[in-house]
């Protein structure tokens, strides 16, 4: 996978932040993504289009607070593809398993900046910064990981494999 960075460097960033509550009367992913991250960065949407964002870097503890797997869902359907944090809620982390959403590890993420290019490879464990040339070690991903992310989510995965 290869993406632009969006960066939030604030820790605990918690489901409500992702998506408020306010907008879980309608379950529809795309009404959703429409406000996505809009209490935390009103710009957001706006960013990830016009800049072509697809990895959101965050500090530790994402995806913390309640379990609404709406919260996920909202990221990506609004284009983000992959999250890169030092740590996720556990909730949080089997969510975006559950509906495809890629979320990788990174104790260190100081050196990866808003707009910078990564190469993630999750069957070798690396990610590398074509912007600043750092490179990362990041666990591998287990093989029925990575096929449930490739299949578009746990739902997919089990269909494709019971027919």
């Amino acid at each position: 996978m290869i993406g632009k960075v969006i960066k939030y460097n604030l820790k605990n960033i918690n489901t409500d932040l992702i998506i408020p509550a306010r907008y879980l009367i309608n379950s529809d992913k795309n009404y959703l993504a429409q406000h996505c991250m809009e209490d935390l960065d009103r710009d957001f949407i706006k960013k990830v289009n016009e800049y072509n964002y697809s990895i959101l870097v965050a500090n530790s503890n994402f995806g913390c607070g309640s379990s609404r797997e709406q919260a996920p869902l909202a990221l990506k359907a609004s284009g983000i593809k992959c999250i890169i944090a030092p740590s996720f809620a556990r909730i949080f982390f089997r969510n975006s398993i559950n509906i495809g959403l890629q979320i990788v590890e990174l104790s260190n993420i100081d050196d990866i900046k808003i707009g910078d290019m990564l190469e993630i490879d999750l069957k070798l464990g690396i990610i590398n910064n074509t912007t600043s040339l750092h490179h990362y070690t990041v666990k591998k991903q287990p093989v029925f990981l990575q096929e449930i992310i490739s299949d578009g989510g746990l739902v997919n995965y089990a269909k494709k494999r019971l027919i």
